[in-house]
């Protein structure tokens, strides 16, 4: 099984203006490049030095890879940078608002004893 060819997108964006060399090209690589990349490398038919010259990453690349198969599993793993998968937004925004009204119940108890201290005896 050959993986699939790497994906190359610039950083000569306006995402990177500070750049230090603004005509670096930054190698991404899809899911599934990822997925075969560490299948080879289980296989182990291929020194992991030699398997990375070929696919052209770095060998703890691979290894990183790995570790996030193990970790995530294959349908979580690679997701990619952005949102979290939906069963968890939910998660974050109740925690978000509940954070929100304790915080102003601290506030209200703070002004409350500032308040009440400076006028008793």
């Amino acid at each position: 099984m050959k993986p699939m060819k790497p994906t190359k997108k610039s950083t000569t964006s306006k995402a990177a203006p500070t750049a230090k060399n603004p005509d670096r090209v930054r190698t991404t690589f899809s899911k599934e490049f990822k997925l075969q990349a560490v299948e080879l490398l289980e296989l182990g038919q291929k020194n992991p030095t030699e398997l990375a010259m070929e696919l052209g990453v770095r060998r703890n690349q691979l290894y990183k890879w790995r570790d996030q198969l193990k970790a995530h599993g294959a349908e979580n793993a690679f997701r990619g940078p952005g949102r979290l998968p939906e069963e968890q937004q939910g998660e974050v925004e109740r925690l978000k608002r509940e954070l929100k009204r304790v915080t102003e119940e601290r506030d209200i108890l703070k002004k409350f004893t500032a308040y009440f201290g400076s006028h008793l005896p």
